[in-house]
């Protein structure tokens, strides 16, 4: 990924570096600054099986999720909306390349009935999901405990539960666009522990577990210490 970036513009660079990743550090847990970093370092590692924009497919990947600060239904849509006002953008790229990563951040989601208009929105949408299976489950307790506090460990594993059926198993609505992505034989491997319950259920209250005890360490911490914490970043 570093030798891609090392030819961008340093201005270029930098401004992605400082202005546009670090606004996700105020999203959900599954959704923060590493999350964007490995779909930047995944789209750019598909990128080089098309002839395509690299410097394009990074600021795709870069803002596919900013949308997350007015929710997540449409965060697709307003993630879109916020590349395509960002007029520094306008230094580097023309009017027509601005409007395809603008469609290639609106198709990026799993649940988006059409197929991605173009090679960048494929590769931004197969980047995305990264589909390992610990990072998978983990990410998928994780959006439950951030997004839904108030369900009880009972009915965050019916979310869980009901969450992987409807996209992951077999049936599913998630759909893979790269073949030379490795989402292919995750997938097989995440959908083989989706159908053993069992074993799902198990690794569900591991995680929880993990996840709820990081939390309640958090909340112990006073507010002052918590505070000096982050002013000091």
């Amino acid at each position: 990924m570093l030798s891609y970036i090392n030819d961008f513009p340093m201005e270029f660079r930098d401004y992605i570096a400082s202005e546009i990743i670090p606004q996700y550090a105020a999203f959900d847990k599954a959704h923060r600054v590493d999350h964007v970093l490995k779909v930047i370092a995944e789209s750019l590692k598909l990128s080089k099986y098309y002839e395509v924009n690299r410097m394009m497919v990074y600021v795709i990947a870069s803002y596919h999720d900013l949308g997350l600060c007015e929710g997540r239904e449409f965060h697709h849509l307003i993630s879109g909306k916020i590349l395509w006002a960002d007029q520094k953008l306008r230094q580097w790229f023309p009017e027509e390349h601005i409007l395809i990563m603008k469609e290639a951040v609106e198709d990026h989601r799993a649940s988006n009935k059409h197929i991605p208009r173009s090679i960048y929105g494929k590769i931004v949408a197969e980047a995305d999901r990264i589909i390992d299976p610990d990072i998978t489950l983990r990410r998928t307790v994780q959006y439950g405990l951030s997004n839904y506090p108030e369900l009880d460990k009972e009915k965050q594993y019916i979310r869980f539960l009901a969450h992987l059926q409807e996209k992951y198993a077999e049936g599913g609505y998630l759909r893979l666009w790269i073949p030379q992505s490795a989402n292919a034989v995750h997938l097989q491997k995440l959908r083989q522990l989706i159908a053993d319950e069992e074993e799902l259920h198990k690794v569900f209250e591991k995680i929880y577990s993990q996840e709820t005890e990081t939390i309640q360490n958090l909340e112990n911490i006073p507010i002052f210490v918590r505070n000096k914490k982050n002013n000091s970043i």
